[in-house]
Order: C-alpha cells, then sequence, then structure tokens
C-alpha cells in the first residue's frame, strides 16, 4: 500500500515531516535572533545614551567651571585677597562678585581666604557685606575639602558634598586662587545636587542607570542619593565607597576598569563592559569626560529595558501557525488542481509526442503518475540533459570570469580607498593642532572641512616665544591633487619662516613664493593645472600689542560684536604670473575683537533658494552675530549657520576658518578679559 501511493499523499505527507523537523529548530533560531537582536540595539542604543548624557552634562558644568575659574583667576579678587582692609578693593571684589552671581547658574559663589581660614559666600537670598560668613576649620571634617583642595596638585575640583554652615547639598566647583606659584585661597560656585540629579542623571526608561564617576570609581553622581560619596571630589575621602564594591564578581571589576581606561584613552568613544549589578547581568557604557575628569557610565538591564517590543512574538507566534495551517491547505489544494489532473490527461497522450517535445521536465521514475511520464518522454529527457549540460558549462565559464573581474574591482576600490584613507592621516598630521591647543588654549577655534576626505587646504601655526606666526593657505585643487600641493605649499612656507623668520607675514610669502616657483619650475607641470595658492599669515607681538598682516587672496577680518572690520589682502594669489608684493598691514591688537582668517570656500558656498554664494555681507554678518561669544562657542555657531545657509546645496570647495583673540600685552586673551570685566 505504501509503494502505490499517491502524488497527493505523497506529498502532503512529506510537508508535514518537513514542518515538524523545521519548527523545532526555526524556534531556537528564531529566539536566538530576538536575543542577538536585543543586544546588538541595546549596545547601540546604551552608547548613544551615554554620549548624549556626557554633551548634557559637559556643556553647562564646562561653563560653570570656566565662570568659576575666571572668578578665581581675577585680579579684583586676588588684589582683596592680598589686601582685605583696602575698602576700595573690598568695594571692587563684591560689586565683581555680584556680577558672577548672576552669570553662575545656581546665582552663588563662595570665596575662601587660604590664610585666615574665612569664607565668604553669597546666593539669592544672602547680603553681601564684609563679613565673613563663617571660618574654616582643619580639625572639622566637615571643612576638609578646602585643606585638601589646597594640597591637591589640581588646580580645581569637583565636589558633591553637604555644607553643614550653609545647610545645603550642591556639586561644588573648587577653583584654586593664585598668587605667582602661591595658592592664596579657593573660589568657585556649586550645582544644586538635587536639581542637578533631576536635569542630568535620572532616567525615565526603566531598567536603565545612569551615575558619574571619578578616575578611582568614587560615585560622584546617582540616582539613589545613598550611593553618593559626599566630599569624595576633593580626595578628602581617601577611605570612599567605589562603584567596583557594588559589583558581583571580579571579573566584573577588572571589565569596568578595562572600559573606564580605554575610556580615557579615546575621550570621543563610548567604551563598552558586560558588569553585574545588584545582582543582574547589565550592559554598561563609559564616556570620559577629559575637561571635568569625569566618567559617565550607563547600566542597561536588557531584560528590564524595553529596548525592542516583546509585544508583538505572540502574535507573530498565532500568524505563524495560521499561515502554515493555510500553506497545508493551499499545497493539497495546488497538487491536486495544478498536478494531478493534468498528468491524467496528458497520460494518454504523452507515448504519441515522445520525439520531439523538449519543454516538459521529468521527475525521477516511480510507481506513480510521473514516473509513467518519465518512461514515456526517456528519449527527450536525454536530449534536453545534453543541452543543459553544454549550458551549464557554458555559463560556468562566464560567472567564473565575472566573478575574477568583480574581485579585482573590489581589490583596485579598496586599494585606493585606503591610499586616500591614509593621505588624509597624512595631512592631518601636519597640522598644527596640538601646538595651537597649548599656546592658545580656548581661544582660538579652527573650521577646517575638506570637500572630499583630503583637500588643498590646510593652516599653518608657529610659536616664537611670547609671539606667534598664524594663518590659512588655500592650494588650487581639491581632494588627492589638492592634498599633494598642500605638501609642497607647507615645505615653501616652513623653508621661508626659516630663512627669515616669523616676524614679517610679507617677507613670508615673498620668500615662499620663490621656494613655490622654484619647485614647481622642476615638474614641467602642464599649463592648464592650476598651480597658485590663496595665503594669509599673521603675527602677533603680545608684548607690543600689535598684528601685523599680509594676505594673497585673503582678508583679515574682525568683529567685536557691535562692529566689524576687514583688512585686505593682495588681490592676486602666489605664483600668479602679475603678482605684486606688498608691505605688512599693522594694527593695534583689540582685546574686545576677534580676528578671523577664512579660505574662500567659506565665502563662496552656494545656498539659500537660488544656489548663490555666501558673499561677504552675509558672512560679515554672522562675524557680528557671534562675536561676543567665546571661540569654542563661536566655532559651533558659525558652522551650524553655515550649514542652515548651505541647506540640500553640496558643498563647492574646501572650508578652512581660523579664528583667535589676544589681549593688549603679555598673556591670553582670557586674562585680559578677565581684567576688563573686573574694571
Amino acid at each position: 500500500m505504501a509503494g502505490r501511493l499517491g502524488l497527493r499523499g505523497k506529498s502532503l505527507l512529506a510537508l508535514l515531516i518537513a514542518c515538524l523537523f523545521a519548527l523545532a529548530p526555526a524556534a531556537i533560531l528564531g529566539w536566538q535572533a530576538v536575543e542577538a537582536v536585543r543586544e546588538h540595539f541595546g549596545l547601540a542604543y546604551v552608547r548613544n545614551y551615554t554620549d548624549l548624557n556626557r554633551q548634557k552634562i559637559l556643556a553647562p558644568v564646562s561653563r560653570e567651571l570656566a565662570l568659576a575659574q575666571r572668578f578665581a583667576d581675577s585680579g579684583t579678587v586676588r588684589q582683596w585677597l592680598l589686601d582685605k582692609a583696602n575698602p576700595e578693593k573690598r568695594a571692587l571684589f563684591f560689586k565683581e562678585a555680584e556680577g558672577y552671581r548672576h552669570d553662575f547658574r545656581d546665582h552663588s559663589w563662595f570665596l575662601a581666604d587660604g590664610v585666615t581660614r574665612d569664607i565668604w559666600y553669597g546666593d539669592d537670598k544672602t547680603k553681601l557685606d564684609a563679613k565673613a560668613s563663617y571660618r574654616l576649620n582643619p580639625q572639622e571634617p566637615h571643612d576638609s575639602w578646602f585643606f585638601a583642595t589646597l594640597r591637591n596638585a589640581e588646580m580645581f575640583n569637583i565636589n558633591p558634598d553637604f555644607n553643614h554652615k550653609l545647610n545645603v547639598t550642591k556639586v561644588w566647583i573648587n577653583v584654586i586662587v593664585g598668587d605667582g606659584d602661591r595658592r592664596i585661597g579657593v573660589a568657585g560656585s556649586g550645582l544644586d545636587l538635587t536639581g542637578f540629579l533631576r536635569d542630568f542623571i535620572l532616567a525615565s526608561q526603566t531598567g536603565v542607570t545612569s551615575m558619574l564617576l571619578n578616575g578611582k570609581g568614587v560615585i560622584q553622581a546617582h540616582p539613589d542619593p545613598r550611593l553618593i560619596e559626599l566630599n569624595s571630589g576633593a580626595d578628602a575621602a581617601g577611605n570612599a565607597r567605589t562603584l567596583f564594591d557594588l559589583l558581583g564578581d571580579e571579573a566584573s571589576r577588572d571589565a569596568l576598569k578595562g572600559a573606564m581606561a580605554e575610556a580615557e584613552k579615546t575621550p570621543e568613544q563610548v567604551a563598552t563592559a558586560w558588569i553585574s549589578l545588584d545582582g543582574k547581568r547589565q550592559l554598561a557604557a563609559v564616556g570620559y569626560i577629559p575637561e571635568l575628569h569625569w566618567h559617565v557610565l550607563t547600566a542597561v538591564d536588557l531584560e528590564a529595558a524595553k529596548i525592542i517590543q516583546s509585544g508583538w512574538l505572540q502574535p507573530a507566534a498565532i500568524a505563524f501557525i495560521l499561515v502554515l495551517a493555510l500553506l497545508l491547505a493551499g499545497f493539497v489544494y495546488a497538487v491536486e488542481r495544478l498536478l494531478l489532473k493534468p498528468l491524467r490527461r496528458l497520460h494518454q497522450s504523452a507515448r504519441a509526442i515522445a520525439g520531439g517535445d523538449y519543454d516538459l521536465v521529468l521527475p525521477e521514475a516511480g510507481r506513480d503518475e510521473i514516473g509513467d511520464l518519465s518512461r514515456a518522454f526517456g528519449v527527450m529527457a536525454d536530449k534536453v540533459k545534453r543541452h543543459t549540460m553544454e549550458l551549464e558549462g557554458r555559463v560556468q565559464e562566464r560567472t567564473s570570469a565575472l566573478e575574477g573581474a568583480n574581485r579585482a574591482m573590489a581589490a583596485a576600490h579598496k586599494q585606493i580607498d585606503d591610499s586616500i584613507v591614509y593621505a588624509s592621516l597624512i595631512q592631518r598630521a601636519i597640522l598644527p593642532d596640538r601646538e595651537m591647543v597649548q599656546s592658545l588654549g580656548p581661544n582660538h577655534f579652527v573650521l577646517w572641512r575638506p570637500r572630499d576626505v583630503v583637500g588643498g587646504d590646510f593652516y599653518v601655526f608657529r610659536q616664537d616665544g611670547e609671539n606667534c606666526l598664524l594663518g590659512v593657505v588655500d592650494c588650487a585643487g581639491h581632494g588627492v591633487p589638492g592634498a599633494l600641493m598642500t605638501m609642497l605649499a607647507r615645505a615653501a612656507i616652513d623653508h621661508a619662516v626659516h630663512a627669515v623668520g616669523a616676524r614679517s607675514p610679507s617677507a613670508i610669502l615673498a620668500h615662499a613664493e620663490a621656494a613655490w616657483r622654484s619647485m614647481l619650475s622642476d615638474s614641467q607641470l602642464p599649463r592648464a593645472i592650476a598651480t597658485n595658492m590663496d595665503a594669509g599669515l599673521v603675527y602677533i607681538d603680545r608684548t607690543a600689542g600689535r598684528l601685523r598682516f599680509a594676505g594673497a587672496k585673503i582678508s583679515l577680518y574682525w568683529s567685536d560684536g557691535g562692529e566689524g572690520g576687514e583688512i585686505k589682502g593682495g588681490r592676486h594669489a602666489l605664483g600668479h604670473r602679475r603678482r605684486v608684493a606688498e608691505d605688512d598691514q599693522e594694527i593695534v591688537l583689540q582685546p574686545d575683537r576677534t580676528y578671523y582668517l577664512a579660505t574662500d570656500g567659506f565665502l563662496d558656498q552656494a545656498g539659500g533658494e537660488h544656489g548663490f554664494g555666501l558673499g561677504t555681507g552675509r558672512f560679515a554678518a554672522m562675524l557680528r552675530e557671534n562675536a561676543h561669544l567665546p571661540p569654542a562657542e563661536q566655532g559651533d555657531a558659525l558652522a551650524a549657520a553655515l550649514a542652515r545657509y548651505q541647506g540640500q546645496w553640496p558643498q563647492r570647495d574646501d572650508i578652512t576658518m581660523l579664528s583667535f583673540r589676544f589681549g593688549r600685552s603679555g598673556g591670553s586673551f582670557g586674562q585680559a578679559a578677565g581684567e576688563h570685566d573686573g574694571s
């Protein structure tokens, strides 16, 4: 009986057996796929969440820290601490402190004298006078933060603590007040701890825990205030409890320490690790804020957090069963309608057409209807088989040739991509970012955006004792050709600075042009290739409080937020046949002005409704609108303004902008600005 089972019965039986064997592995694989998807999205979620928290914390706390540092570095504060009996200095100090109180987020400030140990505290409810709020006691544990801050090698710390004298709990920002090498006091402000936790730490997502740690793993902020180690930011609590003490096993502690070390090594990245916290296996992400010496940690319980919605699983299972049932019913119907009935009709006439019909496909011969048909069409099957094999051989040959060509193309494409990436690394390496940060600090910003991965723009910086030379250069061309031209241009400028010194920008440009022409004359480049370059150089004489500028098709712009101006460079680029050497233009260095050097990629960028270039008018308006901001914030604001104007239009050219501020005499603009604000 089994041997005579018809095609309908065999097909249905085979489908049932296949479904039974496939259901169990499919269920296992499906569950594993769901877990893998949840883990994948959990990893992306925790990284993005941590990076968002890091940015949320960095901006406001960095602002408060910068204000506290300016307050502590104020000449008015320093002079009053050194001569508190002077009524004029006292009046100036309290006037300036009142101004800072309005600027601080918590509307409060404090100042502690390192000699008398008196501390003054001011907020919205405190009346300002010369009488100290209270006196710090070295024997009092609650006052240990002050003495630990003076002993610490760092110039500031951020310390969550409860002040028993003032009866407030805050995240205190403690900054050293110095007089030369002496530490004469501590000044700063604070952020209300409850508001700080509400704004930056508390998460509405179930299963997500955010916290802040210092470099030793001590908890500085946590949704559970009981876990916060108060007075640990100033290193006053040497035996403070750490997050490592809360982890379930040694492997978790090692994994978290490794993630924290990795985050410190690459602050722009977020490191992840699996840890055992609160008795659960959780995914932790760590981001480092080097400006604050804090680690931002997010722990996610993937079982509790709703990374992906699981409510669809039960409906999906029901739908799968219904689809399977419909598939079985449809299969039975299809076998009956599409196979059995046509085969019965063909069985009577199959023997008559066995000699020439090649359109039919024969299954293996058996005891059913298809087996009878196969024996009738045997001769035809042999011919079809021979033709098929011949065609398959040709297809395989063609496929093999195409696969080889694709592999060669992929290898060539990868080699080109690798070369461009390597060229970008080389070009980035010649840019003086580190030297500018070390010398100028926060009093400058740079926008450098090649149109392609690499480009023809670069900027230069050369320290000259207390003075410095800086500028921007735009070589002809884009992409790899433009990047190669920057190598020659950088060599020419370096040679010129070495030959004539850094004090005369016009002499440097003239000497660089001569070296540039000499290098290009030996290369025998076609006339159609552009080899000129635009350049603008500024020499800052801090001692004299003056600025010398020379440019070739690049101008020097300035703005103080109310007014602005342009010091034009020469009309022709370096390497132009009609270039006329020009003298240095010297002006007084104004401390309330921000100066800008920009290549034509910024001014020529297409945007707006009709795709017109930005132009000098819109550019000057952008500068006036943002010149009152600190340089770092100006960079972000100008980049955002350019992006808004550009819209969907593509970037036309390489874009470079270099901006800076300096005081009238020695020191950085930050110092000069502090003196100006206090006057």
